[in-house]
């Protein structure tokens, strides 16, 4: 988090990745069925190293936590507001029908005070700005103009005024300008001094049109220009960002900032290519800054009136958000025009007092909170004013009302947003996220039809103005969900302590004083039968009169089960108290809702017991509220735990009342619960296709980047568009960082976020309910940071993020493509025919690494993971203090270059020396991965013969050769047409560090080639005799064959791409789930496949060659000449050669 300086010093274990039964087993591979096995006789040793593991994990997680202190937020509290009737005290002399009149102050001014928002705000006093303030952004030759104003007569200030674009001027023009500039100035103030949270300044003139040394559309002073550069100067800001969503363009704000990338401006505004005012070219999507500044100006021009508050939302969902995310400003200033609210008669648009709300809270998520409105234009004197009182009320901390149905954003918003992320796709990276050259489908070309502005905001402001419940938040807890435990194993991570550690943690955080405490109770059978059958729950009941060895038996007739004799009623505990918390938010006793519960819930189906879950609570509690409502209640069920919630999915995959959405970790199906049903394609069945979400990450590690873009991109326009009335929480933090389960590094940080956007749903009626997370230290943290943002507390700071795995947005876009068809608010790409000169993510990603070619290497700029670099600079900008701001696009690669022969009997293995190996380079000097020296040097007479007969493996490959860049391949005479062995050839040994070798050969990496060929490689190194050949010996056994897996009934793909990254050069495939990778010279995405899976062995589709991660090895064994055999058959069209 950037500290804000005070210049004036006023304030001061579900077991393995797959099966949750035991821990530290990564190498298993098959997937969890029904009953588990015997044990072997390692199991003990394995669960020692995962109880060290995880107490390592609770170290590292307490000492990572440390600067997260609830307690003492740098963030003031309440919101200022500033009004002065002085401001009412200028109209226009020659035209009393002007729109820009007094009466929209006294408008404004009446319904916040018959809302009663007045007294629950902080007034802070007016002043006037400075000369030497309004000079940080106008000329002193401008100003000089306008102070004789106040002095002029009529005839005289009709005829400056008619000098200026859409502009009257009175005596009291001047002054009232000074006091609205100054009155943003005095919120600046009280903001970064923690005085205040937030704050809106209602006064007039409007700022937006001026430029520095003109007025224009009736401003004189850009008040938040002066409020922006005035933060720079005193409070020592480097981001701040500023939102325009007035309808009109805001030219001045852009011209004033253009060149500058420690402001960016977002404006939002009717364009209509041109004909709509200010009628210029610079208000078009193509318009993205100057200089250093380029990047930093986001225009996104509506092509047509009638927008509506999806078309909005859509627009700060996929385009703002995720490019103030990247920026991360440290303060927010708001350009409040409600020209753009439905009645108003120059805007024409259909946007609501709600949707501003949603507008407000979504920038509530940014800066920590520190958000400042200004108001400028506005014409409709209602609309005005109901516009000021539904942001009023977000930035007091009230819930976020319902919107007008339906919820979908048209054809000609999508345009719009579509092209300016195209515009700034090559500037930032969190648009590079989205798929190009998708078709958006069928959305209406048009806004819906006019409709009766009053009844409208009639509608909306009845939601708005909707009572609050008497407390904000509820929360549950019970004890005696304790007594549920593991009998067998006290290290077992589903431990009673994880509700009391939470629980306790609330406590010394003051959060449970700041709750309403629901009490607990038993759900009773008629409820669980609600969604479990009679027999389960009767099976259920039965354990709790039964012995520890019938309780161990009925334990393992179920899948990751445990049962002691208080099982049952700790799961009805769990089932009642969850119950409670519904009923209270549904009948308005409180807005929200956290349970901390257990046992868990989501894996229980209908009629079983499944990982650690007895009843499914979240299922059980969403048709409770149904039945409560005595109807259809539209429930969204958001599940983030790190494992899918198969019993969830299953029991409402036909039901269109409750959408699933499910973020969870697949691995291709191999993570538990290890059922295909949790992939992306599965979307529910019947009249519930379409309502069953599943978010698949296929590699472990998923953090903060790729939450938030899922969130952004998926999640969240589902919900706008389903319109839950209840939104349920299956909250699992085992994708916390430090979970020794879930293998994420999702931070405390990151789930408050994502409370807050849910937040925006259903009214604010939000429950959540704990499920898995089983390290004490970060499910604690990070479900008091959800029951602090439900209390009203802004979301912490998210620090930097990087890109998103480019795992995760292979996921991301199987999930769009596999739900454009059933939601509209999906339907937005990037036009191909715009992107296809833009670099891809993978050249842009932070966790790729570019190409090296063997005759230009260019090194790009390096950072870890969670490194900070000049926030404010996308990519290609320069950063402020003017060092250029290096991107990994640019990065220089050289064009692979066919080859038109590959000498016969010889791989098209990658052999060469890499730059810092290149002197003293002896393949005698080190043993690699597995190889020794075979034979002798061999006398000049004895040519190439000296090579050893091998056992198996593959021709040459007739394609390119598996390293990117031109490589000239000569012949190897005699030897290489007389081999008798079909084993790929050997690899050279290269000098320097053994162990670094072994890493690199051991990922499935080739080395890379300089331009020399391979006669060079093995004749031209130092001690050399000619004919001197090493071959590598694979070793006949390692332990790690049992992970092999059979060929998928597909095949294999031996010319099929990277998955992660598209590459079709030297590319691997793991045996054991059989995905394919490239090696370490394209993008070294199967040496992180392997660390994230743990998955040993790996074949070569270049030589055929199998290596060992785990024995640092090649391998040749029977077991693995199924594989070599059907890689070799796609490859050659018969079968290799002496392996059968």
């Amino acid at each position: 988090m950037d500290s804000i300086p005070d210049p004036s010093n006023q304030r001061a274990l579900r077991g393995s990745s797959r099966s949750p039964r035991s821990p530290g087993s990564a190498s298993q591979s098959q997937k969890k069925v029904g009953k588990k096995g015997s044990q072997n006789s390692g199991l003990q040793e394995e669960k020692k190293k995962g109880r060290m593991n995880r107490s390592r994990g609770e170290e590292e997680m307490i000492e990572q936590l440390g600067h997260l202190d609830l307690r003492s937020s740098p963030v003031g509290v309440g919101t200022g507001l500033v009004f002065t009737e002085k401001c009412k005290e200028y109209s226009c002399l020659w035209d009393a029908s002007h729109p820009e009149c007094p009466d929209r102050l006294t408008a404004v001014m009446e319904k916040v005070e018959q809302y009663g928002l007045l007294s629950r705000c902080a007034r802070a006093e007016e002043r006037a700005a400075t000369e030497e303030e309004l000079l940080l952004v106008h000329s002193p030759e401008y100003v000089a103009q306008m102070r004789p104003t106040q002095h002029m007569g009529q005839e005289e200030l009709q005829s400056l005024s008619d000098t200026f674009d859409s502009i009257y001027i009175h005596p009291e023009s001047f002054r009232c300008a000074c006091l609205a500039a100054g009155s943003v100035l005095q919120l600046v103030d009280a903001v970064m001094t923690a005085q205040l949270r937030n704050g809106f300044s209602i006064a007039r003139p409007p700022g937006h049109h001026a430029q520095r040394d003109q007025m224009n559309g009736y401003c004189m002073f850009n008040n938040l220009a002066i409020a922006a550069r005035y933060a720079k100067q005193r409070y020592h800001l480097t981001r701040i960002l500023i939102v325009d969503w007035d309808v009109h363009h805001g030219q001045g704000l852009q011209y004033i900032f253009e060149d500058d990338p420690s402001v960016l401006v977002f404006s939002v505004h009717r364009y209509e290519d041109g004909r709509f005012w200010p009628h210029l070219q610079e208000s078009d999507s193509t318009a993205v800054g100057k200089g250093k500044g380029e990047g930093f100006n986001i225009n996104l021009p509506w092509n047509q009136p009638g927008m509506n508050d999806a078309d909005y939302i859509s627009a700060f969902q996929q385009l703002l958000l995720p490019v103030a995310y990247e920026f991360r400003p440290q303060l927010v200033l708001v350009a409040a025009g409600f020209d753009s609210v439905v009645g108003d008669p120059k805007g024409e648009m259909s946007a609501t007092p709600a949707c501003f709300a949603h507008l407000t809270h979504m920038l509530q998520l940014l800066a920590e909170g520190r958000l400042i409105l200004s108001l400028e234009g506005g014409y409709n004197l209602r609309s005005t004013a109901e516009g000021v009182c539904a942001c009023l009320k977000m930035l007091l901390g009230d819930p976020c009302p319902r919107l007008e149905s339906p919820f979908s954003p048209c054809q000609s918003a999508l345009d719009s947003i579509s092209k300016t992320v195209a515009a700034h796709r090559k500037h930032w990276k969190c648009l590079q996220v989205l798929e190009q050259g998708q078709e958006t489908g069928s959305c209406d070309l048009n806004p819906g039809p006019a409709v009766e502005s009053d009844a409208v905001l009639d509608r909306s402001m009845r939601e708005v103005m909707r009572g609050l419940p008497p407390a904000r938040t509820g929360l549950v807890y019970d004890e005696r969900m304790k007594e549920h435990h593991n009998m067998w194993d006290s290290h077992h991570p589903e431990l009673p302590q994880r509700i009391s550690r939470i629980f306790s943690r609330h406590e010394e955080l003051g959060l449970v004083s700041r709750c309403q405490r629901i009490p607990a109770r038993h759900a009773s059978e008629e409820e669980l039968a609600l969604c479990h059958g009679t027999e389960h729950i009767s099976r259920m009941k039965s354990t709790e009169g039964m012995k520890p060895r019938d309780l161990h038996r009925q334990s393992e007739e179920y899948n990751s089960i445990f049962i002691s004799p208080q099982s049952y009623q700790s799961a009805l505990l769990a089932a009642g108290a969850s119950f409670n918390a519904a009923e209270a938010i549904l009948t308005d006793k409180v807005r929200n809702a956290v349970a901390i519960v257990r046992p868990p819930g989501h894996h229980a189906e209908r009629d079983s017991a499944c990982g650690f879950c007895f009843f499914n609570t979240v299922a059980l509690t969403a048709r409770y509220a149904q039945r409560l409502s005595g109807r259809e209640l539209r429930v969204l069920i958001l599940d983030w735990d790190v494992h899918h919630g198969n019993g969830t999915q299953h029991i409402f995959e036909d039901d269109p009342s409750v959408l699933y959405v499910s973020l969870h970790r697949y691995d291709n199906g191999l993570f538990f619960p290890s059922s295909e049903d949790a992939g992306s394609d599965r979307a529910g069945r019947g009249r519930g296709l379409g309502y069953n979400v599943n978010i698949p990450w296929n590699a472990s590690k998923m953090g903060n980047p790729e939450y938030i873009a899922a969130f952004q991109r998926v999640v969240m326009p589902i919900a706008y568009q389903f319109d839950p009335e209840l939104v349920l929480v299956s909250a699992g933090f085992d994708a916390a960082r430090g979970d020794p389960l879930g293998g994420c590094h999702v931070t405390p940080e990151c789930y408050g976020h994502m409370t807050h956007m849910l937040q925006a749903l259903a009214g604010g009626r939000v429950l959540i309910v704990l499920e898995g997370g089983y390290n004490l230290s970060s499910i604690s943290e990070s479900m008091s940071v959800c029951t602090s943002v439900l209390l009203g507390d802004s979301p912490p700071d998210l620090g930097q993020l990087t890109p998103p795995h480019p795992s995760a947005v292979q996921s991301l876009h199987s999930v769009l493509r596999t739900h454009r068809s059933h939601w509209s608010a999906l339907r937005l790409a990037v036009p191909e025919s715009v992107s296809s000169s833009l670099p891809t993510p993978s050249q842009k990603g932070q966790r790729t690494k570019a190409k090296k070619s063997p005759r230009q290497e260019v090194t790009p700029q390096k950072r870890s993971p969670g490194e900070d670099t000049h926030p404010l600079t996308p990519e290609g900008a320069a950063t402020p203090d003017n060092s250029p701001s290096v991107s990994p696009a640019a990065v220089v690669t050289v064009a692979d270059d066919s080859v038109d022969q590959i000498t016969a009997g010889l791989q098209s293995v990658a052999l060469g020396n890499s730059p810092e190996n290149q002197t003293n380079q002896s393949p005698a000097s080190v043993a690699v991965g597995g190889a020794r020296r075979k034979v002798k040097p061999a006398s000049p007479e004895g040519g190439g013969k000296g090579q050893r007969k091998r056992s198996g493996g593959g021709e040459s490959s007739k394609g390119t050769p598996s390293t990117p860049g031109k490589t000239e391949v000569v012949e190897l005479k005699e030897s290489t047409e007389k081999m008798e062995s079909t084993e790929p050839p050997s690899l050279p040994a290269v000098a320097g560090d053994e162990k670094e070798t072994l890493l690199e050969l051991a990922s499935g990496w080739s080395t890379p080639l300089k331009s020399q060929s391979i006669c060079e490689v093995f004749y031209k190194t130092q001690g050399m005799e000619e004919g001197t050949m090493f071959a590598v010996e694979p070793l006949p056994w390692c332990p790690h064959l049992e992970t092999v897996n059979p060929l998928p009934a597909a095949g294999l793909d031996v010319f099929g791409p990277c998955r992660d990254c598209g590459s079709e050069a030297e590319n691997w495939v793991c045996l054991v789930c059989y995905q394919v990778h490239c090696g370490r010279y394209v993008n070294q995405h199967m040496m992180e496949h392997r660390q994230s899976s743990a998955h040993m062995l790996v074949l070569s589709f270049s030589d055929l060659s199998v290596w060992c991660y785990g024995c640092e090895a090649y391998i040749h064994h029977q077991v693995l000449h199924d594989a070599k055999n059907a890689a070799h058959r796609i490859k050659f069209g018969e079968n290799m050669p002496g392996l059968h």
